[in-house]
């Protein structure tokens, strides 16, 4: 068997494993050893490698960053920061109908500017706003919709720890794809506010409000979101300033988050202990899976599968927008069954030299960039279409009394406005690349 048929017949298999529950990162070890050692003939060349593709793996510089960034995302949520930016949401819009789960949207987008993971970000602000949305008298459906999508936020909105595996896998730089990502992630915070106005005009039994704040109250809820603001402005306008590195602004993010939680009362030996082993056992999680997509990645360079699908997709005489609308339908289907994470790891070292080889129109780099924000938006959207999205079931385990099916209804409109945001920034890459 040719390598190519070799690393073909191991897509089907590194599915099935997942299928059957093997931790994704094992799963693609697993095929990855097992395939190199087919090709080679032997198992002494790869476990030769596996020497220094471990050590360049885990001694990678910009691969800190990850672990500053998901203990930022702990030291906000000990530090009520996800509570403080619902509460000052709700306290401007939330006397009106859908307004609370518009706030809930807002919160997200807030808390993604500190936390970078999506599934932390819709798992934390569920927590805050699920008992506020059913407080309120929203219908279950909408309110495990409006979370599952705003939870995509995490991602979308700067830091983003997908984003920073994906700037190393190819080769570009963090600070501009994060730049980049802004408008986009503003533009899907807008659609879902967009999706709940309507939603709340066809379904008004399913919306409710709460009573109206006075504007002192307004102001002092407000007041308690400088600390996100600060951090988020000293972090990521540090970063595109050339001020520090984004490694060094996850330092001081952390750092900085770490003194919010104190001075909130949320720090203690205890709670300091919980964030660090999470963090850690969260870190250990990514590394696995970014160590499993090396060794894999290492087998597909060695079958010579992503050079055959570039050539034969250049040669094909598709337009190179066939072939890029394709790819993204790929992810969508993908998202229903695998984490954000995994999905780059495992589908960039091959989809990227395809879409690399046609022509676009732009620069490289601007390609580069503006392929790497399309590819978040579609996984993400992936995390919220049914049967299998994983934020559907994140929100959903908690919110017992909603039925999935529900949810499930609810989610449509959201992943509606994905779409038409996706097709929106294909139609238009200026939006993604004029800030670069």
């Amino acid at each position: 068997m040719s390598g190519i048929e070799l690393a073909a017949w191991s897509f089907p298999i590194l599915l099935l494993l997942i299928f059957v529950r093997v931790p994704i990162g094992l799963a693609m070890f697993v095929c990855g050893l097992v395939g190199a050692w087919l090709i080679y003939g032997s198992a002494d060349p790869i476990l030769n490698q596996m020497k220094q593709l471990t050590y360049s793996t885990f001694s990678n510089y910009n691969l800190s960053v990850i672990p500053l960034f998901l203990l930022m995302g702990q030291f906000a949520a000990l530090g009520g920061l996800s509570r403080a930016l619902f509460k000052a949401a709700e306290a401007w819009i939330g006397h009106r109908k859908g307004g609370v789960a518009m706030a809930a949207v807002g919160a997200c987008a807030g808390f993604g500017a500190i936390c970078g993971s999506s599934l932390a970000t819709a798992a934390t602000m569920g927590q805050v706003a699920l008992p506020e949305l059913k407080r309120a008298g929203y219908a279950g459906g909408i309110s495990t919709a409006t979370l599952a999508a705003g939870g995509t936020l995490g991602i979308l909105i700067p830091p983003s720890v997908v984003l920073v595996i994906y700037a190393i896998l190819t080769e570009q730089n963090i600070a501009k794809l994060f730049l980049a990502a802004f408008v986009p992630g503003v533009l899907a915070a807008i659609g879902y506010v967009i999706v709940i106005a309507i939603y709340a005009r066809l379904r008004p039994q399913e919306m409710g409000t709460v009573a109206p704040v006075p504007m002192a109250e307004r102001w002092k809820a407000t007041v308690k979101v400088w600390p996100v603001l600060t951090i988020f402005l000293v972090v990521v306008g540090g970063i595109y300033l050339g001020i520090f590195t984004p490694t060094e602004g996850a330092a001081v993010g952390a750092f900085g988050t770490g003194l919010a939680a104190w001075a909130a009362g949320g720090l203690n030996r205890k709670t300091v202990a919980g964030a660090i082993l999470g963090t850690a056992v969260a870190t250990g999680m990514i590394f696995m899976i970014v160590l499993g997509a090396g060794v894999y990645n290492t087998f597909l360079a060695l079958s010579q599968l992503p050079q055959e699908a570039a050539s034969m997709v250049a040669g094909s005489g598709l337009s190179p927008m066939v072939v890029l609308i394709a790819i993204l339908v790929i992810y969508v289907i993908l998202g229903c069954f695998m984490d954000s994470l995994s999905m780059i790891l495992l589908t960039i070292p091959v989809f990227f030299p395809v879409v690399t080889a046609l022509d676009f129109g732009m620069s490289p780099e601007h390609f580069a960039i503006w392929f790497g924000i399309l590819v978040l938006i579609v996984v993400e959207v992936g995390l919220i279409t049914p049967p299998v999205g994983m934020n559907l079931f994140v929100i959903n385990s908690m919110a017992k009394d909603v039925p999935i099916m529900a949810t499930y209804r609810g989610v449509m409109p959201f992943v509606a406005s994905d779409f038409i945001r996706t097709a929106i920034l294909v139609a238009f890459p200026a939006i993604v690349t004029f800030v670069l």
